[in-house]
């Protein structure tokens, strides 16, 4: 496997690559590219690639982490949105046989047409505006990855990791599913052109042993919990809990007290202070106290 850029984390190099393509970096799509080699091989790192396993790469860019990905894996599959950059890679990865470069936009591709074996990892270097609907994507699929290693916004990393009293419901989506660690931040300067925030590398470990609760039941809970943040817990369930699309719980306000008090869970709470093993509490213990009419 010859790489015919060796330095794709110059920004000099990159510069020349796109202007010889008459291509300049898209806000729109969220194209920053990384010109640090020492955040690379965080991110390599992180991954803990072996020579058997398969990657998935979302936003490749003009290739610099695909780069390093193939060498380190057996498969690596990359999606990329825009036309122009599949003609960059096309030069910048053609000396690699184990790359796949599929066009598409991940968010609409079916990921059952994405051909990943059982076991797969997902190590991305993504567009910060698709990144909760991809974390989403994937940790919902029947066939997750066994890792996620992605550089996202810094303060999204945060959100991710919280804990409570801090606890929001993007975290709880991604805690439901698996364990989620920042493993280093990285400074805006790191890129070109360089963005308005800061960004982190997350590494999820997805979860084999799912809770054992009614999903869908779980996330209505959930999102009715947090549906106002700064109000009660007892009230936001009372007045906001839905199942389906017609149907409004007739929740009288003292069994909600009473279905809080039974999950040892004060009713005065608010939703940022609960575990979700609380809210896997109050999912599972629902019927017993309400039902629909």
């Amino acid at each position: 496997m010859k790489n015919y850029f060796p330095n794709l984390t110059s920004k000099s190099v990159i510069k020349n690559i796109l202007i010889k393509k008459g291509i300049y970096p898209s806000k729109k799509l969220g194209q920053n590219f990384l010109i640090s080699k020492k955040v690379l091989e965080k991110i390599i790192e992180a991954a803990n690639l072996k020579k058997q396993d398969y990657v998935l790469e979302i936003g490749p860019g003009i290739g610099t982490l695909t780069c390093k990905l193939a060498k380190k894996s057996k498969k690596t599959i990359t999606i990329e949105k825009d036309e122009k950059m599949i003609k960059v890679l096309k030069q910048t990865l053609k000396g690699f046989k184990n790359i796949e470069i599929i066009k598409g936009d991940i968010l609409k591709i079916p990921n059952s047409k994405i051909l990943t074996p059982k076991s797969y990892k997902v190590v991305a270097n993504i567009p910060y505006y698709i990144t909760s609907p991809v974390i989403r994507k994937f940790l919902e699929s029947e066939n997750q990855p066994e890792i996620m290693v992605l550089m996202i916004q810094k303060e999204v990393a945060q959100r991710i990791c919280s804990k409570p009293p801090k606890m929001n419901l993007l975290a709880i989506s991604v805690q439901f599913y698996s364990n989620p660690k920042i493993i280093s931040y990285v400074s805006k300067s790191c890129f070109w052109p360089k963005p308005k925030v800061d960004s982190a590398i997350i590494k999820l470990n997805v979860e084999k042993e799912k809770p054992k609760v009614d999903r869908k039941l779980f996330f209505k809970i959930v999102k009715a919990g947090f549906s106002h943040p700064r109000k009660q817990l007892v009230n936001n369930l009372f007045s906001e809990l839905v199942l389906g699309s017609e149907n409004k719980l007739k929740l009288e306000k003292e069994k909600v007290k009473l279905w809080l008090l039974k999950n040892k869970i004060k009713p005065e709470q608010r939703a940022q202070t609960l575990e979700i093993k609380d809210w896997e509490k109050l999912a599972k213990s629902f019927s017993k106290f309400f039902m629909v009419e």
